[in-house]
C-alpha cells in the first residue's frame, strides 16, 4: 500500500499510475540514449559527418551521465520532487524536439548533452521517488515495475525506433520519444504529491552502512566492466566464434532482451525477501554466463541459451543493485543512486575499452569474454566479503574513543 505519515497521502491507484508514468519516462530516456546506434548511418549521411562523429552522440552521452550524476543530484537535492521531475521531463521533451529539428551536427550534439544531463538527475531520484509512494516491504517489486521501462527500451524501444527511422526519417523516433515524455509529464504534474527529497522513507537507507555501500560499488564496477568487455563485441562473437550470419544477430539480441524482461520481474519478486542473496546470485550468474560463452561459444545451441541468459542476468542484477542501494545507502539514497549510476557508466566505458584492447592485441573476442568472466568472479568474491566489512565497521563504531589528556 502507498505509504502515509511522512509521505503525503496518495491513492493506491494514483501511486500505480505514477510508477507506470515514471517507467514510461525511463523507457523513453533509455531508448533515446542508444537510439543513434541503430540510426547512425542515416544520421551521418543526413548531417554530412563521419560515422565516427555520429558515434560520439552515444559515447558523449554516457560520459556526461558518468561525470554529472553526483554533482547535479547534490545541487538539486532540496527541490520538491514533483517540480524537479516536471522540469526534467520538460527539458527531455524540448531537447528531443530540438533533436528532431536539428539543422546540423552540433545542434544535435547539444540536444543530446541536454538529454544526458536530464538523465543524470532523473535516474538518481526516480527510484526513491517511486518507492516512497509505497510501504518499504514492497520496495523490490516497485523497483522491478519501474525498471520494466528500462528492459522494454532494449526489447522494443531501440529496435522499433530504428525500424521507424529507417522507414520514414531518423528524426521521427525522437518525436515519438518526446511525445512519450509529455505523457509522463502530465501524470507527474497531475498525480505526484509535492514533496521534497527529505520527506520520504525511501530517501534514507533502511540499513545504512558506508562499508557495505563501498563493497557494493566495487562489485558493481567489476561486474559491469567484465560484462561489457564481452557484450560490447557480442556481434563479433556471434559471427566469428559461433558462426551465425549477420541476419541472425538481431533475433538473438531480441531474445536476450525478452529474457531481460523476465529477469526484471523475477528479481523483483524475490529481492525483498533475499536482498543480499539476490545480488550475489545475479552477479554469480553473470560470471558463469561469461565463462559459459568462453567454453561453449563455438556451439550454436549453448550460445543461444547463454545469450538469453546474459540478458536475463543483466536485467535481474540491475534490479537487485538498485534495491540494494536503497537499503545500504550511508546517506541520501538519491546521492547513492547517482554514485551507482556513475560507477555503472564508468564500468560500461571501461569494459568497452578493455574489450577493444584485447581485440587489438590479438587475444580476440573469446579472450574478452574470458576476462569478463574473471572480473565477474572477482565481483562475487567482493560481495561475499560484505559481512566481514560490515562487522569491521560495527566493531570500529562500538569501540570507545581514547581518553584525551588534559591540556596543560
Amino acid at each position: 500500500m502507498p505509504q502515509t505519515g511522512s509521505t503525503p497521502p496518495i491513492r493506491p491507484s494514483a501511486a500505480v499510475v505514477v510508477v507506470v508514468a515514471l517507467a514510461l519516462a525511463l523507457f523513453s530516456l533509455s531508448t533515446v540514449e542508444t537510439l543513434p546506434v541503430g540510426l547512425l548511418p542515416l544520421i551521418a549521411e543526413d548531417l554530412g559527418v563521419s560515422r565516427t562523429e555520429a558515434g560520439r552522440l552515444v559515447t558523449g552521452y554516457g560520459l556526461v551521465v558518468a561525470v554529472a550524476s553526483v554533482p547535479l543530484t547534490h545541487l538539486v537535492r532540496r527541490i520538491p520532487r514533483r517540480a524537479l521531475l516536471a522540469w526534467l521531463l520538460v527539458l527531455f521533451v524540448a531537447a528531443n524536439l530540438v533533436s528532431a529539428a536539428a539543422p546540423g551536427y552540433w545542434v544535435l550534439l547539444a540536444a543530446r548533452i541536454t538529454v544526458a544531463l536530464t538523465h543524470s538527475v532523473f535516474w538518481s531520484i526516480v527510484a526513491a521517488t517511486a518507492t516512497g509512494l509505497f510501504s518499504p516491504e514492497v520496495r523490490g517489486r516497485v523497483v522491478a515495475g519501474l525498471f520494466s521501462g528500462l528492459s522494454l527500451a532494449n526489447v522494443v524501444g531501440v529496435p522499433a525506433g530504428t525500424w521507424l527511422g529507417q522507414q520514414t526519417d531518423w528524426r521521427v523516433p525522437f518525436l515519438v520519444m518526446s511525445a512519450f515524455g509529455f505523457l509522463a509529464l502530465l501524470a507527474v504534474v497531475t498525480l505526484l504529491p509535492s514533496t521534497t527529497g527529505e520527506e520520504s522513507h525511501a530517501t534514507a537507507g533502511t540499513e545504512p552502512s558506508r562499508r557495505r555501500f563501498l563493497v557494493l560499488m566495487a562489485a558493481n564496477a567489476l561486474v559491469i566492466c567484465g560484462v561489457f568487455a564481452g557484450y560490447t563485441y557480442i556481434t563479433v562473437f556471434l559471427t566469428e566464434v559461433t558462426g551465425f550470419s549477420q541476419a541472425a544477430v538481431a533475433p538473438l539480441l531480441l531474445a536476450s532482451g525478452v529474457a531481460g524482461v523476465a529477469g526484471t520481474a523475477l528479481a523483483g519478486a524475490v529481492v525483498d525477501r533475499r536482498p543480499r542473496g539476490t545480488m550475489v546470485l545475479t552477479v554469480a550468474l553473470l560470471a558463469a554466463t561469461m565463462f559459459g560463452l568462453y567454453a561453449f561459444g563455438g556451439s550454436t545451441v549453448p550460445t543461444v541459451c547463454l545469450v538469453a541468459l546474459l540478458g536475463f542476468s543483466i536485467a535481474s542484477m540491475t534490479t537487485a543493485l538498485q534495491n540494494r542501494i536503497l537499503r545500504v545507502a550511508p546517506g541520501s539514497t538519491e546521492i547513492a543512486s547517482a554514485v551507482g549510476s556513475a560507477v555503472f557508466n564508468v564500468g560500461i566505458a571501461g569494459g568497452s575499452f578493455v574489450g577493444g584492447l584485447l581485440l587489438s592485441t590479438g587475444s580476440g573476442v573469446r579472450g574478452a569474454v574470458l576476462v569478463g568472466g574473471l572480473l565477474g568472479a572477482c565481483a562475487v568474491a567482493v560481495l561475499l566479503a560484505e559481512p566481514w566489512a560490515a562487522r569491521h565497521e560495527a566493531t570500529r563504531a562500538a569501540a570507545p574513543e581514547p581518553a584525551r589528556e588534559p591540556a596543560i
